[in-house]
């Protein structure tokens, strides 16, 4: 049976007319001040306590999902959701569906269900990653694929997906929609950055399109899920669907960033890992543009390479301005997701959203000299 929607209407969004009304200016009783600094070094979630309680409702909305009639399916299905994980994507979906509400206590079961559902798809599309990068730990576990071979973990992945789609289902149409959207844009990223692995020649733009499919797309759409199941006005709809998407982008140019500036320790991988899979991000595609270096590091990639190529090439993409400019691109769409809230009002959930935001700005990997 589908699941309401509906929520109370004593909101800040809601004041005084349709859906589509400015919401820039919204009334209520008192302003809600910014984030104090000195949450900066908390989960963002933490900001707004209900939220942590109600995360803690999105996993077990999650356990009940991969629980199915067959012990070992559901032993596939739960292996990364009993680990654990930061839950930003049901974060923001939970979130963005309390952007209207000026005291917020309690967040609605469809934004619950909703953020689970786009947790779902999260956690399927990492079984599928660790098959294609033969990867034997996730989240310092063993992956499933290491454990039970790839065929089981390709299909507990599709489980995943499966059990996502009849969750959004129950949601209503625009939810099932949405999610499906999410689910096709990541597979075409996934296929684009398979497309160009190993590709010296691989281009920003090509870059860029696979980011939005892998990464992007699917924290645009908690964005878009939580605010669809909070009814807020449509305007503000597609503004947290601008944030979910800016921050996306952001955050895996930082990621990438991380990957060649980070220690091992601090990566959980070697550092260089990227490189040795055959995947150029924007500070390898910048350095291969160095007159000064591109030559030297185009001859060590374009195929695979061992721990010591892996390292010089590191090494020589440190050397350029490439993870510099990485940084100001990073930048740029942190700005572009910080730009997107200014329209929303001033009510502790958005604060949420800045205070992630402007953490993802202040990260190591774009304030380091």
């Amino acid at each position: 049976m589908p699941v309401s929607v509906t929520r109370p209407r004593d909101r800040s969004c809601v004041a005084g007319g349709g859906p589509d009304r400015d919401i820039g200016h919204a009334a209520h009783a008192e302003p809600v001040p910014h984030y104090p600094r000195d949450v900066a070094n908390t989960s963002p979630f933490a900001l707004l306590p209900c939220l942590e309680d109600d995360l803690r409702r999105v996993e077990e909305e999650l356990l009940r999902a991969a629980t199915a009639p067959d012990d070992f399916v559901t032993e596939l299905a739960q292996h990364l959701i009993t680990v654990g994980g930061k839950l930003v994507r049901p974060g923001f979906c939970l979130a963005s569906s309390l952007v209207c509400d000026v005291a917020p206590r309690r967040s609605s079961e469809a934004a619950v269900r909703g953020g689970a559902s786009v947790e779902l798809v999260h956690i399927g599309s990492l079984y599928h990653d660790d098959v294609m990068d033969e990867a034997t730990t996730r989240r310092s576990v063993a992956s499933v694929n290491a454990l039970w071979g790839n065929l089981r973990a390709i299909l507990a992945g599709d489980y995943l997906l499966g059990r996502a789609s009849a969750m959004a289902a129950s949601l209503g149409a625009e939810v099932a929609e949405l999610l499906a959207e999410a689910i096709t844009q990541l597979c075409e990223g996934q296929i684009i950055e398979l497309e160009n692995a190993y590709d010296t020649e691989r281009n920003e733009q090509r870059y860029e399109k696979a980011v939005s499919g892998k990464t992007a797309a699917l924290l645009s759409i908690s964005c878009r899920i939580g605010a669809t199941v909070g009814d807020v006005p449509r305007t503000a709809v597609e503004a947290l669907g601008e944030f979910g998407f800016s921050y996306g982008m952001a955050f895996q140019i930082v990621d990438d960033i991380l990957d060649l500036v980070a220690t091992e320790s601090q990566l959980g991988k070697p550092t260089g890992n990227d490189l040795a899979e055959g995947t150029y991000t924007l500070p390898v595609i910048r350095a291969l543009a160095d007159p000064a270096t591109g030559d030297e590091l185009r001859s060590i990639l374009g195929r695979p390479i061992d721990a010591a190529a892996r390292d010089r090439a590191a090494e020589l993409v440190r050397s350029t301005s490439g993870v510099d400019e990485a940084r100001d691109t990073a930048r740029m769409w942190a700005d572009k997701a910080q730009a997107s809230l200014t329209s929303l009002p001033d009510t502790p959930a958005t604060a949420v959203l800045r205070l992630a935001a402007d953490r993802l700005t202040a990260t190591s990997a774009l304030t380091a000299d």
